[in-house]
């Protein structure tokens, strides 16, 4: 599951749809009104603004926290519009941030000034041009695009009206080919309208980000990663070059399944695979067909969420466990406010955003989970995911506002991640949840289970952005959107649209991501980072089992390397927290083929025969 958390960071802040946008392009401080040139600015003035704008981000953030807690908690009209208002407050501000620092870029600035400077014109993520009229048409768009995602809906050849969340449940349960694709194809009328909407979007963010001195978006949101924009594409693709080898032995597999389930000639074993059979709406992980593909014996042996029961746990003792897991590396307990303020179960007296979530309020100590728990043992697994976004968040806590956020956008779900990949049959076990570790044999279906949410995955994480970076820099054209989607979900994903799409449909839009404005690379990274950074883990703490039946729970020397990266927060390039961790500035994909070597054998042995590839 993936969790949003919020970040007591302006880049959170303004990653907003940048409503209400003024386009003013002065500061509050009178360090760079627009009548100064960058010729006139210095070092010294350039402190003056860090240190000003840092004041007012600090109350930023706290007045934005609290109202979107509350809001979520307490979903009334009032309380939207006190979130939106202080959203309103916190993306005008963003912008006039963005825009005065962009005015340093020629100034001769310490190492450390040119980072908060860069941190705060990289912050926006859909910048606005500098015309209050073109940046209030911008935050029209955001809105309406939102909108038309948000009340989506699909009304069945039966009558039956539903929303998303309802086709997405069908979907995942309905094994009826005939289903499967009227849902996929009931979704995709939605998007068609957004089209137009989106062409101009991208006309205006282009403006935004070159009034900022990028060539274009895109290169703008590359540019953010300690890296020259054109360099970090590169590096995605090397990063997918080393995982493409056992995505494609998966892949060949589940095409087979698949083509015993549904027939041959509706799954072909030389084609790609028809995007309604994975059992997800956008066929981004395939999890929910697990049952069509499990090996044969793969039964642990054990339920966790029988044994959850059986050991008396409700919520409170769920959150409780998860956080024994960080006090066993060393960690100090989480505070009494996070036991009062937190929100563990659905209220029987109102509405709540019930969607898994961390949060840091106050950039000190009040750090808080918001779950509706389920007592089961997928949501065990949530919370330690849920409570690594906050021992992150509070291991950063003593860095400028500037830098309290992770080393780079993907280290934050990646860290989460990484905390939930220790949550083994041995630490379950250990905790005294199971009472013994299933041989080797049985790990063929855990690995099977998790290949196909995290493997299959992967080239979908990189493929979005891969199109939005073609969309931006003109490469592909409004006339080609929907062709250059399908192309590359051909080209990475080995995925294929189950009918002709018609060349004006605009199928990117029926992910949210996309009417969104919601950068993806940054899941591509979590993904590739967390199996890395487990494996580190791992050997520090002298585990001698195979990588995927590590845990380092109960162990401070990983505890204490694990936390050495954490205070780093952004303070430093990504590359550098790295190395503190796995000894390496260069991300590296390996360890991931070392995590499912088990499984990727398996996979070959069935594969023996088959017609492979796409």
């Amino acid at each position: 599951m993936k969790s949003t958390f919020k970040l007591t960071t302006v880049a959170i802040l303004v990653a907003a749809s940048l409503s209400a946008c003024t386009g003013d392009n002065t500061t509050k401080n009178d360090v760079t009104p627009a009548s100064v040139t960058s010729q006139a600015l210095t070092a010294q003035d350039a402190e003056k603004f860090l240190a000003d704008t840092a004041k007012e981000m600090v109350q930023l953030n706290l007045e934005g926290s609290r109202a979107a807690w509350i809001n979520s908690n307490f979903i009334t009209e009032d309380t939207s519009a006190l979130a939106a208002a202080a959203d309103q407050k916190s993306t005008e501000a963003g912008v006039r941030f963005a825009m005065a620092a962009a005015k340093f870029d020629n100034v001769n600035v310490s190492e450390d000034q040119r980072r908060k400077l860069n941190i705060l014109k990289q912050s926006l993520v859909m910048p606005a041009p500098q015309d209050s009229a073109k940046s209030a048409e911008l935050a029209n768009i955001g809105a309406e695009l939102n909108s038309m995602y948000g009340k989506g809906t699909y009304t069945t050849k039966a009558g039956e009206t539903l929303s998303l969340g309802k086709m997405t449940a069908k979907m995942a349960t309905s094994r009826d080919y005939d289903e499967l694709l009227e849902m996929w194809k009931g979704w995709r009328t939605i998007s068609p309208d957004m089209k137009p909407l989106y062409i101009r979007q991208a006309e205006l963010g282009n403006e935004g980000a070159q009034g900022l001195g990028y060539p274009d978006l895109g290169a703008m949101w590359r540019s953010n990663y300690d890296m020259p924009a054109d360099e970090f594409a590169k590096e995605l693709d090397r990063l997918w070059g080393q995982v493409k080898p056992l995505y494609d032995d998966l892949h060949c597999y589940v095409r087979s399944e698949l083509g015993e389930t549904y027939g041959e000639d509706k799954v072909p074993q030389d084609q790609p695979i028809p995007a309604h059979l994975l059992g997800n709406m956008w066929a981004q992980s395939w999890g929910n067909i697990y049952d069509l593909v499990a090996p044969e014996n793969a039964d642990p042996g054990y339920d966790v969420t029988q044994q959850l029961a059986a050991n008396n746990y409700d919520e409170i003792k769920m959150v409780k466990g998860a956080e024994g897991f960080f006090t066993s590396l060393g960690f100090d307990a989480l505070p009494e406010t996070f036991w009062q303020r937190s929100l563990f179960t659905k209220p029987a007296d109102r509405d709540v955003v019930c969607h898994a979530s961390a949060w840091d309020l106050d950039a000190k100590d009040d750090i808080r989970i918001k779950m509706c728990i389920q007592k089961t043992g997928e949501e065990f697994s949530v919370i330690h995911h849920e409570l690594g976004h906050n021992f992150y968040q509070r291991a950063y806590k003593n860095q400028p506002v500037y830098y309290q956020n992770s080393a780079n956008d993907g280290f934050h779900e990646a860290i989460g991640d990484t905390i939930a990949l220790s949550v083994t049959p041995k630490y379950l076990k250990e905790i005294g949840l199971i009472d013994s570790i299933p041989d080797e044999s049985k790990d063929i279906g855990l690995l099977m289970k998790m290949a196909l949410e995290k493997i299959a995955f992967i080239p979908f994480g990189l493929m979005v952005d891969q199109w939005r970076w073609k969309v931006y820099s003109g490469e592909v054209t409004p006339e080609n959107y929907n062709t250059a989607w399908w192309e590359l979900r051909e080209k990475y994903q080995g995925v294929s649209a189950p009918v002709d799409r018609d060349v004006n449909a605009f199928d990117p839009g029926a992910k949210y991501h996309v009417p969104g404005g919601v950068p993806y690379s940054r899941y591509f990274l979590a993904h590739i980072q967390q199996f890395e950074f487990h494996r580190a883990l791992c050997e520090i703490s002298g585990n001698t089992d195979p990588i995927h039946r590590c845990s380092i729970y109960n162990n401070k020397d990983a505890g204490a390397a694990l936390n050495t990266m954490l205070e780093m927060g952004s303070s430093k390039p990504w590359q550098e927290a790295y190395k503190v961790l796995t000894g390496s500035e260069q991300m590296d994909a390996t360890a991931i083929i070392d995590y499912f070597a088990p499984l990727h054998t398996w996979l070959k042995e069935k594969n023996q025969g088959k017609q492979c590839g796409f």
